[in-house]
This record gives C-alpha cells, structure tokens and sequence, in this order.
C-alpha cells in the first residue's frame, strides 16, 4: 500500500458557525426511523469480504561494512558479502464475487507474493492462486476452491448507477485489526487529476481507508460491488477522508477478458485498442471550438490501422460521447475504450466543424504491427535475461501507453542481473556504447562495442526524460 499513498502538505482550516445559525436537523419521528442502521447490509456482504495475507522471500546481500557510506554504494557490484535470505509478509484485503471462489483485490496487494491466504471473516482459511494480476488497473484476480461449507459471495454493480452524494460502505482490514467497516458518501466520480494507474478512473469517497483495505469492496446501499479500494491520499499514512477505488466496470473488464482468454502470451490482457490519442479541452480551446464550457477529448493522432480511422474519425474531432455515455476528458475516453469487450460496436458521437456526427465502428485487439521481434541477453552480466523488443501497439497496451510508438523497449528484467538496479521495464533504448539503437538486433551489436574506456554507455527514454547511464 505505501506507494499507492500520495504524501501531501496541506493546513487545516477550521471554521465555527454560531449555533443560533446552525440548521435545525429533523428529529426521528418513529421507532423504525430511530433505529435505521448499516447492519443489516453489513450483515449481508461482509461474509464475502476476505483478509488477504502474503508471503515472500527476499534475498539480500549482507556484508560487514555495508553500513559504511563508502562501501556501501559497491555493494551489488561483485564485491563479496554474504546472501541471507528472510521472509516478508503484507496483507490487505478482498471480495470473494462468485460462488466458485473468484476473489478480486488489488495488484500490488499481492505483487511479488510466494505464498497467498485468503481469511473468511468466519475464520476459514484458504490457500489462494493468482488468475490474473493486471498492473495497468491495479486489479487482481485470485481463486479459492470452496469446501462442503460453500462460500459467501457478492455481487458487482455497476458504479454508472451511483451520484455524487450517494452512502456508501467501505470494508476492509485496516492496519491488520480484523475487518472493519467505514460509511461515507461519493465525493466525487470520474476523478481523473491523479497518477495512481494507467487509466486514472476513480470513484472518490470519504469513507475511511487505510493501509490494510487496499483490494477491500466499496459498496452502496443496493448491496453492490461499486469498486475496488484502492488508494488514498495521506500526509502521513492514515485517512484524511480523500480515497478512490477502481470503479466496478473496470473489475467486470478484467473478469470478462479473463474468462474469454483475451491474455496475450506474456500474461496481459488483451484490452480494445482503437488507435487514438487525445487531449483534455482546455478553456482556450473550449473557446476556439465555439464551445460554451470546456468537455470532451480532442483527438490529436489517429493510427493508420485504427478502426475508427477506418470509420470515419479525423484528427482535430471533438469526442463528447461513447455509447451514449458523455465523454468529460481524455481519461474518461480511455477509460470507455478500456470497458468495452474486444469486437463489440462501437457508437462514438464527434463534434467537427460544430456539428454533430455518429461513428460506428467495431472494437479490436491491439494489433502486433509490425510483427513483434525480441532479443533476450544470455551472455552479459549486466543484462542476462533481458528482453529488448520493437514498438507494436500490442507491446504499448501491455506496458502502458506512455511509451513512444516506435522504438526499442525493455519488455522483460531479471531481478537478479545487475542492470535491475537502475533499470526497468518499460524503459525505451536510444543507444548502447555510441550504436544507436533502432532494431532489438542493435542492442546484440551496442553491447559487444568499447566505447571510450566504458564497460557500458546508455541513452535511455523513461516517461518521456532522456536518461544517461555510464559505467567505467
């Protein structure tokens, strides 16, 4: 959970309203209105909210001077010391969704797990495995197998029926103390000014989170799953009333995607692609389009093999809705495109020139164009079982879509290669030991070059910033 806290410095303002000014509350006017309560829902879905308790196995290099500022920056770097190993645990939280024993939770609740429990709020334990771990929505998928007992359940609703305003239930196991549950309201829905995960979707509630209900169920008063808790923001680790959770339709995504075997070779998901870039309307381009407040995305690149190119789409056309649903920003039309199943229909209504046109084209595969090629190191120290691959818009949808169209990119790391210390996945390679890099072959090509007395020189593209990599 720590690095899905965002720290920030804020002051409290505290404001004090006379009481002769105070609104006047309606008194309860009968037993039943006394003693309305949660319990009842409570009573109904918290069986099928499960503790989530991992386990994994971390090796570290120990040496006897490795606390020593001078030594301690060659550590990693073949200078001795001695390999102890020990045994890190992290729990969080889950929702058991079907009676088979399909558990939803979040990614980086069980990200680098060896070993995965999942505890019933009855006591029962089970050993679980992961189905699917999609970092992109920070959404995981386990299974439990159910005994002679059976297994509590609940079910996913869909977060479009929600408003701002609306009560809802946050359950979890917060800080480890056995489930607990918070009540709030929807603050807000579609919040998209964050950098939580690729698609930056939320429902925002002030119902307490806390570290521990990560992967827990937001649930509204139908007794639906409306989304998946997953991040807060804190100054120091405890709630401040500001949490998001992963809406609902993204959950039913990943299931669907799963279930259909939509999974690339790599274990991603297959997700729709549609070839586009777009943009949030700012007030001036609002204003430049004739628009009376800004709302929707302005599409800036189309690919040449989108679909909706295909259909009709022009660069410079306003989205202002899919399905029917309004489009408010350019995080919202991904998120949309991201909802919808591989080879359904597609309604995109466009403003262009001022007026209005529909455009119906079906969803796709991110396509594997041009072919994938990959080179994976076997004889380097610093890269052995690295995977350098070309660009496709396949590769982008697996790796996230901040990485350029074209390009050589680290597709795959080992851990254990010395490299891993400052380098990642994802990360795009412009050139090795003064080769510039333009094929994955390249890279076989940089890495058996001298370069200026280096053992090895990199030009590396990370989030779009050029970074330089130089070892003597």
């Amino acid at each position: 959970m720590k690095k899905h806290i965002l720290h920030i410095t804020a002051i409290l303002v505290c404001s004090f309203t006379p009481l002769s000014l105070a609104q006047a509350k309606d008194v309860p006017q009968s037993r039943a209105e006394i003693s309305l309560s949660f319990a009842p829902l409570v009573k109904e879905i918290s069986p099928a909210v499960v503790n989530i308790y991992t386990k994994r196995m971390v090796t570290r290099r120990v040496h006897p001077f490795m606390n020593d500022p001078f030594f301690n920056q060659f550590f990693g770097r073949g200078l001795g010391g001695l390999e102890r190993q020990r045994v890190e645990g992290a729990l969080g939280s889950g929702v058991i969704v079907e009676k088979d024993g399909l558990v939803v939770s979040n990614a980086h609740v069980i990200n680098g797990a060896d070993e995965i429990t999942v505890v019933l709020n009855d006591g029962r334990e089970f050993p679980a495995k992961v189905l699917l771990s999609d970092k992109n929505a920070d959404i995981a998928l386990l299974k439990i197998k159910p005994d002679k007992d059976g297994l509590p359940y609940a079910k996913l609703e869909a977060s479009e029926n929600m408003e701002v305003g609306d009560l809802v239930l946050a359950i979890g196991n917060p800080f480890g103390v056995g489930q607990t549950v918070t009540s709030g309201i929807v603050s807000a829905l579609a919040r998209s000014s964050l950098n939580i995960n690729d698609f930056n979707f939320f429902i925002q509630t002030d119902a307490a989170i806390n570290p521990g209900n990560s992967g827990g169920p937001l649930v509204s008063m139908r007794g639906g799953v409306v989304g998946i808790n997953t991040a807060i923001y804190s100054r120091d680790g405890g709630s401040l009333g500001i949490g998001f959770s992963v809406p609902s339709e993204m959950v039913m995504a990943i299931i669907s995607a799963h279930k259909n075997n939509q999974i690339s070779e790599s274990g991603h998901i297959k997700r729709p692609w549609m070839g586009l870039a777009a943009q949030d309307v700012t007030a001036g381009i609002a204003e430049g389009l004739g628009l009376d407040r800004p709302s929707g995305a302005l599409i800036t690149e189309i690919h040449d093999a989108s679909p909706a190119r295909a259909a009709g789409l022009e660069r410079g056309d306003l989205v202002v809705a899919v399905n029917g649903k309004k489009i408010r920003d350019a995080s919202e039309l991904r998120f949309r495109i991201a909802t919808t199943p591989i080879d359904d229909h597609v309604r995109m209504t466009v403003s262009r020139k001022g007026k209005e046109k529909e455009i119906k084209f079906k969803s796709i595969a991110p396509p594997e164009i041009p072919a994938r090629d990959t080179v994976t190191i076997d004889d380097n120290s610093y890269f052995d079982g690295f995977s350098f691959s070309n660009i496709n818009p396949a590769l982008r949808e697996e790796l996230g879509n901040d990485i350029p169209e074209k390009g050589v990119v680290i597709s795959a790391i080992n851990q254990n290669a010395q490299a891993s210390r400052f380098i990642r996945t994802g990360d795009v390679v412009e050139e090795i030991n003064g080769v510039k890099i333009e094929t994955p072959k390249d890279v076989l090509k940089g890495l058996k070059m001298n370069f200026k007395g280096y053992r090895l020189a990199m030009t590396l593209n990370r989030n779009g910033q050029r970074q330089q990599i130089a070892l003597r």
